[in-house]
């Protein structure tokens, strides 16, 4: 029997962030037959699952194998996600998911640690990370950490978006991964949306500052917004792992992105999987010209942006044109602070804004404290057998085997750095991280 959805904490497959759909059809097109393992890391250690809270979530990942793309999602896909090759979209037809196949989880009753894996053929492995990491998010503050509730959500969204706003931001909600539920999210978004509408109303509305969309697909259904979103750092670390070539796998990635996207729709291009001074070395002219941009995902901000500004103008390409998406550890503080530096630099900005918007709960017994989210992740961990690592412009979010981490800097001439305020153990801790 098929479970309702009144059941479900996921209800549909679409409730994943949009550069999953965009790399699961890259990967149809460049990788079909390439196989693939992820594996999760819980940078909070300190914030376990109770046995209830595992078997809660272990069924509901189960109940992800009953889902399809349906006629109406595939109808919205085609006609609002035109950079989706048509052979993808009848690949999705027929897709489902195999997690009692492909997900191999333990619980150790003794240590309530968790341990998650994920194994299969790549292109139908990459649409868990986003869902997994949702339902465990979910099923700790459902049965462990239950000192909260939604009350004010929607009203601090909108009280967000109007601030945001207020400072000229043009930015985007990027929190699925992370959410305290399903309805936090909701809730998020029908108060961003309605800032938005509020500000565009009134007299200090102007074009460059808006909410330009969600990267969660099914809430932009919803909500009537862009799906937003390119690529993540698991295209570069997958292409990097089967061809074994880490000096040429930016491009690599870059030239099979366009193949499958078209020019017109490549987006921004992510720099720093490998370090972004290793990115910046092959990213020619000719590509600089054709992506729209650049997103900043670890390191010092300020030091990237400078960075940035000065590669456009060594190669002679008109900055002002160009946008830098920052999408790391934001705050409403921190967008201010990085737009007034991006004007001052002559350049576009936009802000992918997560954790901050879908899971800043303070708690219900006084003193009423900042009630910290789960700093958890799932990474690509191999590709044909090949380690997968990300080294990023910040060692604290370096992953993977750490041998071959260490070959990867020696062979990329990389040059260790460390962000004190990118430190991940911590970033979500503070009262000040979120509100």
């Amino acid at each position: 029997m098929v479970p309702s959805d009144t059941e479900r904490a996921i209800k549909s497959l679409l409730d994943t962030d949009l550069y999953k759909l965009t790399m699961q059809a890259a990967v149809l097109d460049h990788y079909p037959n390439t196989e693939v393992s992820y594996s999760f890391s819980n940078r909070t250690p300190e914030m376990k699952l109770s046995r209830e809270a595992f078997d809660w979530m272990s069924e509901q990942i189960k109940l992800l194998g009953s889902l399809t793309f349906t006629k109406d999602e595939l109808k919205y896909l085609r006609s609002n996600v035109k950079q989706l090759p048509g052979r993808y979209l009848a690949y999705l037809e027929t897709f489902r998911l195999k997690p009692e196949e492909q997900i191999f989880l333990e619980y150790d009753d003794e240590t309530r640690i968790t341990k998650a894996q994920i194994k299969g053929l790549w292109v139908e492995t990459i649409l868990y990370e986003i869902p997994i990491l949702a339902l465990i998010s979910e099923a700790y503050f459902k049965f462990v950490d239950m000192d909260w509730d939604y009350a004010g959500q929607e009203a601090r969204a909108e009280e967000k978006a109007l601030t945001l706003l207020s400072f000229g931001c043009a930015f985007s909600e990027f929190g699925t991964r992370r959410r305290r539920s399903f309805k936090s999210q909701e809730l998020v978004m029908r108060g961003l949306v309605a800032g938005d509408v509020k500000f565009q109303s009134s007299s200090s509305a102007n074009v460059s500052a808006g909410l330009r969309g969600t990267s969660n697909v099914y809430f932009a259904w919803q909500f009537g917004v862009p799906p937003i979103g390119t690529v993540a750092h698991e295209w570069m670390m997958g292409i990097a792992a089967v061809s074994q070539d880490y000096v040429n796998a930016n491009t690599l990635a870059m030239e099979k992105w366009r193949n499958t996207m078209g020019d017109s729709n490549v987006g921004v291009a992510l720099t720093d999987t490998f370090g972004t001074d290793a990115f910046l070395k092959v990213f020619t002219h000719r590509l600089a010209s054709i992506y729209t941009g650049v997103r900043q995902d670890s390191g010092d901000p300020l030091v990237f942006l400078e960075k940035i500004a000065r590669f456009y103008d060594e190669q002679g390409i008109d900055k002002s044109k160009k946008v830098i998406v920052f999408s790391d550890s934001l705050n409403v503080e921190a967008c201010k602070k990085y737009k007034e530096a991006t004007d001052k630099a002559g350049m576009l900005c936009s802000f992918g804004v997560g954790t901050f918007f879908t899971n800043d709960f303070r708690t219900l017994s006084p003193p009423h404290n900042k009630s910290p989210p789960l700093n958890i992740v799932i990474k690509l961990s191999s590709a044909n057998g090949q380690p997968a690592v990300k080294i990023s412009d910040n060692m604290g979010k370096n992953t993977g085997d750490k041998a071959t981490v260490l070959r990867v800097k020696e062979e990329l001439g990389y040059i260790e750095r460390k962000w004190i305020s990118g430190d991940e153990d911590k970033r979500w801790q503070s009262v000040d991280a979120l509100s």
